[in-house]
Order: C-alpha cells, then structure tokens, then sequence
C-alpha cells in the first residue's frame, strides 16, 4: 500500500514539473513605474500565454543589477525611460542584437539603435517632447519659441529647471550639441545658468508648479507631466495647467527634442524567443495605444492612430520634432556632463 501510495506520488510530482518546464515565461526589468502599464501586461500574456515575471527598478537601479548579476542574471527583456541610458547600456554590452522584421518596420531609424552585424540591440517604443512653459501674463510666447531663447538675455532671472545631470536634460543638451556643436552648445548652457530664478531642483512637475505660483515666468519640463495636470480630476492641477502656456520649441529649425522610453533584449536572456516577442507586442498598435492613452505619450511605431485630446490640445494636433538619431545623443553625454561641470551648471 505504501508503495503505492510512493509512486502515485512520484507520478503526480513528475506531471507538475512536466507543466512547470512548459510553462512560458519572460522576465522583465522596468524603469516603467506607470500603473497604466499593468493592462498592457496583461494583455500581452493573455494573447501569448507567456507569463511576465517583473522586477521594477529606476534606469539606474537596473543597469547596476544587471552589470552585478553577469552571465546569471534572469533578465530577458529590459525597459528604460531614457535615451542616454539606453545608449550607455548597449556600450557596456548589457544587450544582445536581435534581428526582428517586425520591429524594424515598425520603429523609424533614428528612435532606435544603429544596427549591426548581428541586429539592432534597442528600440524606442514611446516619445516624450521636452518643452518649454511659461507664466502667460509675464512673458511673450515668440521669447521662449526656441531651446536658443533660454539663454537670451531679456530672459534672465526668468527660468527655473530641474539638475542638469537628471536624465531628461542630459539628452536635451546631448541634442543641443548635436544640433549647435559642442562650442556653442557649451556657450549657450553658459547662458542659461545666468537666466535662471533659482537653483535647479525638484521634477518636472515642480517647474509648472512654480511657474504657476510665480516662483520664475520660464520652466522646462517633458509632455507628459504637463498632460498629466490637463488631464488630472484635481481642480488645483487643472487650474495650474490653465495658468501656464506651453511651447514646443523650434518649430521653424531643427524641431523639439524628444526623449524615448524604449527596451531591449538582455544579453543573457534565457527566454530569447519569448523576449522577442513581447518586445514585438510593444510595438503592436494595441500597445502603442496604451503609451499615448495611459501615460501620454507620442507612440515610436508609424501609423499609429490614438486618441488623447491632452497630447491633441498641447501641439495642436501635431508638431515638427527633431529627426537626428536618439543614439547620437546618447553618444553626447559625456561631453555635456563636462560642460555642466565648466558652467556650472548643478
């Protein structure tokens, strides 16, 4: 009896890890902290079956585990919400290229990383324009209609921006040097440190908020803050949005700068297939979707139509944005990290 008992056991522990080695899976390292992006989850397991295993992280907090896990780490699939840090990932070797027919229709060139002999190693799923706000009893629109602007001398004392070396403003000014060239970006970054109201601080959110407030008349900040407040059931957002203009610069030159949120597939990823394919999913319209609607965000992928009247109202329905390759200005940081440190910019 108790040997039959044994191998009735036995059998039933070999069908449970018969089911656990089938079970498909993808494990997820996201510097995405979006509540909206569960649905996009789970949309992408329901239509493939495969199971999303996730770890949250900051950009940061990611590339660090990754560079400490090596060859054992669990990752397939990595999301970072920045340019710059997807370009020092890829050059510190933390992705692999995959070749993806799908991806490469669907993501423009200059939104993901420049190809190789093996594949592409990252691609840009959503865009996030950094603009320009200001108070719109104190100051003109056509003062503040270019990036160049901020550091004009009728706008001294007028501007408040979040550290130079956050992320979002290491990829502006990377653009920047692209566009002017490393002198003149260095003079221009020079001028903006003289026309600030006060030292940097705070997020994106805090620079509308002080321009609301009357703190300075000129503040810096990516869409999506801003979109957030005209789409907030708080009064006080809505009222602080509506105290505020808002600029996309550049409009008759080289366009408004655009970060990218965007992911890859990891080098040691265990799962490749199945990370292919949710980094296909996030390209697929359904998803693209929920980058504009959840979060307000611009989709990467071409002929995507989505409906998001804060984005629509913001840019009037559409906006010319710069075309030079997010990868050049990852490339840029280092330089512009010197430069900040020669103007002093903290």
């Amino acid at each position: 009896m108790l040997n039959k008992a044994l191998a009735t056991a036995i059998a039933l522990l070999s069908v449970s890890a018969s089911a656990l080695a089938q079970e498909q899976v993808v494990n997820l390292y996201s510097a995405r902290h979006y509540s909206t992006d569960e649905a996009l989850y789970s949309n992408f397991t329901k239509a493939t079956g495969i199971k999303i295993n996730r770890v949250d992280s900051d950009d940061a907090g990611i590339v660090a585990r990754l560079k400490a896990e090596g060859t054992a780490s669990p990752a397939d699939v990595i999301l970072l919400v920045d340019a710059a840090r997807l370009y020092r990932g890829d050059v510190d070797g933390l992705f692999q290229p995959i070749q993806s027919k799908v991806l490469e229709d669907a993501i423009p060139a200059n939104l993901r990383a420049k190809p190789t002999e093996g594949g592409i190693t990252w691609f840009g799923f959503s865009t996030r324009a950094r603009v320009i706000v200001y108070d719109k009893l104190k100051v003109k629109k056509g003062d503040v209609d270019t990036y160049e602007k901020l550091a004009a001398p009728e706008n001294k004392g007028k501007i408040c921006i979040r550290s130079g070396s956050h992320p979002y403003n290491l990829s502006l000014f990377g653009a920047v040097t692209e566009h002017m060239g490393e002198a003149k970006a260095e003079e221009w970054l020079k001028g903006v440190v003289a026309n600030l109201a006060r030292e940097p601080k705070g997020g994106d959110t805090d620079q509308i908020k002080a321009v609301a407030s009357g703190e300075c008349a000129i503040g810096v900040t990516n869409t999506y803050y801003y979109a957030r407040m005209l789409r907030s059931a708080n009064p006080d957002d809505r009222r602080i949005s509506e105290k505020v203009g808002v600029v996309f610069p550049n409009q008759a030159s080289w366009g408004t700068h655009l970060n990218i949120a965007g992911g890859a597939v990891a080098r040691n990823a265990k799962n490749q297939a199945n990370a292919i394919k949710l980094m296909e999913y996030l390209a697929s319209p359904e998803a693209q979707n929920y980058f504009a609607n959840g979060n307000n965000e611009w989709p990467t992928a071409k002929n995507v139509q989505f409906n998001n009247p804060a984005l629509t109202s913001m840019s009037g329905g559409s906006f010319k944005s710069e075309t030079i390759p997010i990868s050049a200005v990852g490339a840029n940081q280092l330089k512009v990290q010197q430069m900040l440190d020669r103007v002093g910019f903290k």
